[in-house]
């Protein structure tokens, strides 16, 4: 019996990034899965396999070895791995499976006969009754990480994460039993208890807020959250106060609901309060780095917003989305740590500090209306995954949090430091904000520069900014803003990146 040759099944390229067994693994399993191999001739021999792909016999041998304990492959002494009996019978039934599906499609099977003319697919634009989209975002490329400059905002450098402590904590969660036998289960409703326990003593206390265990719910990032509040307290008729320029998502999902949204203007000490907020019944409010501008709400600001919450029976929704990276000596606690009535509805996350893609956060609010929110974020999803809540709980009760967050302030201060001096240094010509401990620099380009050309012709040069006017909720909204953020660039970049857009600035 002759051996099949691998070439005849699939194609494998390993990447430089990844192990070489796991690529082979997920290969192979895709293959077995295809049907791609004949079901009662042998797999190529490890020496063949090695061969052919130019990598260790050992590592196919070992790849082999893994599949065989988890059931796709059973071996034969003498003669070679052979898939298991149950994806033989799946190899050997692909054919008519493949025919029968071109039957389908061409009539001739499976679905009864329709009459030429007749058919006809859902209309689902007729059908869908509250459309998602097309609704404007923030236009960030997927393949970021391809720049060469990435001044990416809301990203994340993965050489600051502590892979190590957050490995530990992962080997915890799955090697107790007493773990395991949490997250495995279904809480219905509930959270993580010790999770709630760390959020209480570990991470509110530092922005000076104490709250109840009731009065804390785990969603899976601040944006979830907001969307939770919007379903629940807004509709027609319901008015938001928004920052302008603000978080666009902000408005998209206050947009969803119908609400009535109210702008409202952003200066250098933050929202601008005037008599048409004082008519909201709801303020979305980002205090401590406004969203996109990076700029504190003054003292002065906060004192009068809350004076006006309470004449006028307003509730405040908080967003601290970056609640953990002020560098300031001393910065301002938040406004629900002097909230004694439930007037704040407060959200943050660990999408900055940690990664935005591990989509975990918190709400803290009156008892009452978290069990609300609970019972509406029970019908969406239950509850955030009882694994990542676990793990983290046990990377906050080991400390590892804030030596990591000591690490990363510090990583995150040099950077701040070094895009302060670079936009100094080589854009004079471009006013800019950007408070302490801002993940993003907003600037504002001399009158004859459009952003959004600048934006693009510096992607030709691999410099990614973020154009600024979709942060913007006018008709015609200016086009001479953009962000620059540096949580995903490296320190070293900057300079150079810096430099390289005032010369494309330049030419524009």
């Amino acid at each position: 019996m002759t051996t099949p040759v691998i070439d005849h099944y699939f194609h494998l390229e390993f990447e430089r990034t990844r192990g070489l067994q796991e690529q082979l693994r997920e290969a192979l399993v895709d293959a077995i899965l295809h049907g791609a191999f004949p079901p009662d001739e042998p797999l190529p021999s490890c020496r063949d396999l090695s061969r052919q792909l130019s990598v260790a016999r050992n590592t196919v041998a070992l790849v082999y070895e893994s599949l065989l304990e988890k059931g796709f492959l059973q071996s034969r002494p003498r003669s070679g791995y052979y898939l298991h009996p149950d994806y033989r019978e799946l190899a050997s039934r692909l054919p008519s499976l493949l025919m029968r599906d071109t039957d389908r499609d061409a009539g001739t099977g499976g679905a009864p006969d329709v009459a030429a003319g007749t058919a006809r697919s859902p209309s689902w634009g007729e059908r869908i009754r509250q459309p998602a989209g097309p609704r404007q975002g923030i236009l960030r490329p997927s393949n970021w990480r391809q720049y060469q400059y990435p001044f990416a905002y809301g990203q994340a450098d993965p050489a600051l994460f502590p892979a190590a402590a957050w490995r530990r904590a992962a080997r915890e969660t799955l090697q107790s039993k007493r773990h395991r036998d949490f997250w495995i289960s279904d809480a219905v409703d509930q959270d993580d208890p010790e999770l709630i326990t760390q959020l209480r003593t570990r991470v509110l206390p530092k922005r000076g807020i104490q709250a109840a265990p009731g009065e804390i719910l785990v969603t899976q990032g601040s944006q979830n959250a907001l969307y939770l509040l919007a379903r629940l307290l807004t509709g027609p008729g319901v008015r938001v106060g928004l920052e302008n320029p603000g978080f666009r998502d902000a408005w998209n999902v206050f947009a969803m609901q119908n609400a009535d949204i109210s702008l409202h203007d952003v200066d250098a000490h933050g929202l601008c309060l005037d008599d048409r907020l004082a008519e909201c019944d709801y303020v979305y409010v980002t205090p401590s780095h406004q969203v996109p501008t990076g700029v504190t709400l003054s003292a002065e600001r906060r004192t009068r917003l809350w004076q006006q919450a309470h004449a006028r029976d307003q509730v405040l929704i908080e967003d601290d989305y970056d609640a953990d990276l002020d560098l300031s000596s001393h910065p301002p606690p938040a406004l629900k740590a002097a909230d004694r009535h439930g007037r704040v509805i407060y959200l943050s996350s660990f999408s900055k500090s940690l990664g935005p893609g591990l989509r975990l956060g918190y709400l803290v609010a009156d008892e009452e209306l978290v069990r609300e929110l609970r019972a509406l974020r029970r019908l969406m999803l239950r509850h955030a995954p009882l694994h990542a809540q676990r793990l983290l709980a046990r990377f906050l009760a080991e400390g590892d949090y804030d030596a990591h967050l000591r690490r990363y302030r510090s990583a995150h201060a040099r950077k701040h430091d070094a895009l302060r001096h670079a936009i100094e240094q080589h854009l004079d010509g471009c006013a800019y904000a950007g408070g302490s401990g801002a993940s993003a620099f907003w600037l504002q380009a001399p009158e004859a520069i459009s952003a959004q050309k600048l934006a693009w012709a510096a992607s030709r040069r691999s410099v990614l900014i973020e154009p600024g006017a979709p942060n913007f909720f006018d008709v015609n909204p200016p086009d001479r803003h953009f962000r620059l953020g540096f949580s995903a660039i490296s320190a070293e970049r900057i300079a150079p990146g810096i430099e390289l857009l005032a010369d494309v600035m330049a030419r524009v």
